[in-house]
């Protein structure tokens, strides 16, 4: 697990290779990544958006963007904490994710960018 702190909001990243759905042989790997998302600050405060960099070895990098997570944008009070799982398709078997999310405090409508940290995907067959 990795974990980042920003802005007194705490994000961690577990990753999971899904060999059930994956096809090696077709350049098809799939993982899985669970986030959590903790408010220790003083603030109420909300997701609004994503944006992530996938990096998938020997490819060009992509970018995701997007309103909420998982079609949520979850409100979450100090001391409160939001957990989802998604996903992600490589072709090589290895790769990295990195991102933020935008955030708004309730209080006053500042929005705050908080770190989610680098994570990386391999599929156990590519360590060999």
């Amino acid at each position: 697990m990795v974990t980042e702190i920003t802005k007194g909001i705490k994000v961690s990243v577990e990753t999971e290779y899904q060999p059930a759905y994956s096809s090696p042989s077709q350049y098809h790997y799939v993982f899985t990544y669970r986030i959590t998302i903790e408010n220790q600050s003083e603030n109420t405060i909300q997701l609004l958006r994503r944006q992530w960099n996938i990096y998938d070895a020997g490819f060009s990098m992509r970018e995701v963007e997007g309103e909420g997570v998982v079609g949520q944008q979850p409100v979450l009070e100090p001391g409160q904490s939001h957990q989802y799982v998604s996903g992600c398709n490589l072709k090589s078997g290895i790769g990295k994710m990195v991102g933020s999310y935008l955030m708004e405090r309730i209080v006053d409508g500042v929005k705050v960018r908080v770190n989610i940290p680098e994570f990386t995907m391999v599929a156990p067959l590519r360590l060999n």
